[in-house]
């Protein structure tokens, strides 16, 4: 049995459903897994033992939005992941070491690791954090260039990289100058099962339709240019029979809550924060449209979001900004909108409200793209053969491949609602 050790720093397990997905698929394939994580949004607990896996968390000093923000988070997460590793190893000997970013800064914590006793180092690309800081803060100063310089380290302590998409990907051969044989496209599909979960009427608080967000609530994930379409859609159109639902939470959650506030929505808008597995499902079952507003900028496009395969796994069509690899995941099942503009996200809504049958040949197709093409199982395969790749140059077994391993949620599991 092979003993595998994932870092993840932005969200804690199993509330990060690509780092709990990918857990449970490398237990499935009968390896002891272990994973450090932060210390919050309801998980608190220093030590679990879920589901078979083992899970570490530490404490940090905040959820940042700001460049000083993110200085205090990023070195408390670094002494509390440090301090952890090293607990683990004693414990556990991992022989593969997982980073799962953002930041890049983990290889911090693994690279002694790797220079002291051969464990193999696999960086799991969730960001790209030079093109999110861009987007963040609009800059190229010193800190740019220092991010970029972290992510350089990461890719050369590396032995295998795994990316979410083929952006991704290249931008690991390209500016990761790694070969291709050890970069590995694991997309966060969803390991959902749609066909027994019911519709809730009441969620459309007796409004004709409703309009679907699910997903973190930070600065460049867009939930404002939805609010001020809500606003156009409500009060420039004049439409009171659109019910919007907005799940989720995040470092802008409350100044969010204020603008929909401020703009007189409190009616049209519910902003339940995080929701569980069982609301989560039942709303997604329950929405005529799903909204993806994350605007179009450098980062974004290299982004697959998990709101865009989660709408499409319930066979709802959806109205996006016109992102790169928002296309390339929906393709058919989406209207894209070409500008940055509230205006023109809440028209497009309300086009696609008022044509039921586009809607429903949208919905067919987004349900059979993701069974077909981007289901979680085929990135299982691609999961385990880059860890096979990686443990193939040392010692341990590699990891025995199962016929079918189980990736449905399990009991406890959270939902990354993102």
């Amino acid at each position: 049995m092979t003993s595998v050790l994932i870092l993840v720093e932005n969200l804690p397990v199993p509330l990060d459903r690509r780092v709990w997905q990918e857990a449970r698929a490398l237990r499935d394939a009968g390896n002891e897994v272990v994973v450090i994580c932060p210390r919050m949004r309801g998980f608190h607990q220093p030590y679990e033992l879920l589901d078979g896996i083992h899970i570490y968390r530490h404490w940090i000093s905040e959820e940042a939005g700001q460049v000083t923000g993110f200085l205090r988070e990023y070195a408390s997460a670094l002494l509390g992941e440090m301090r952890l590793a090293w607990r683990v190893w004693r414990r556990h000997r991992p022989a593969v070491i997982h980073l799962c970013n953002p930041p890049d800064l983990l290889f911090l914590v693994a690279l002694p690791y790797k220079v002291l006793f051969g464990a193999r180092i696999i960086y799991d690309v969730h960001d790209l954090v030079p093109e999110m800081f861009e987007a963040k803060f609009g800059s190229r100063g010193p800190l740019y260039w220092a991010v970029r310089l972290a992510e350089r380290l990461t890719y050369m302590t590396a032995d295998v990289v795994l990316a979410t998409n083929g952006s991704v990907a290249g931008i690991a051969q390209e500016r990761g100058r790694k070969r291709p044989s050890s970069v590995f496209e694991v997309r966060t599909a969803p390991a959902i099962s749609s066909a027994d979960v019911a519709e809730d009427p009441a969620l459309r608080k007796g409004r004709r339709f409703l309009v679907g967000y699910v997903g973190v609530m930070g600065s460049v994930d867009g939930v404002d240019f939805l609010i001020d379409a809500a606003a156009h859609v409500v009060h420039e159109r004049g439409r009171r029979d659109v019910q919007f639902l907005i799940m989720g939470t995040g470092p802008e959650y409350p100044k969010l809550v204020a603008q929909r506030d401020r703009l007189g929505l409190q009616d049209y808008v519910d902003m339940p924060g995080r929701v569980s597995d069982a609301f989560l499902f039942t709303a997604l079952r329950s929405i005529d449209v799903g909204a993806a507003c994350d605007p179009i900028n450098s980062y974004n496009h290299h982004c697959t979001m998990n709101k865009v395969l989660e709408y499409m796994v319930f066979g709802k069509p959806q109205v996006m900004f016109d992102l790169r690899e928002g296309r390339a995941s929906a393709q058919g099942a989406a209207i894209y909108v070409a500008r940055n503009r509230a205006d023109d996200f809440g028209d497009s809504l309300i086009a696609l409200l008022e044509d039921p049958d586009t809607r429903a040949r949208m919905g067919r197709e987004g349900a059979e793209r993701v069974r077909s093409e981007l289901g979680w199982e085929r990135s299982v395969r691609q999961l385990l053969l880059a860890y096979e790749t990686a443990l193939r140059r040392t010692g341990p077994a590699p990891l025995k491949r199962p016929e079918a391993a189980r990736t449905e949620p399990g009991a406890g599991e959270r939902y990354d609602p993102n």
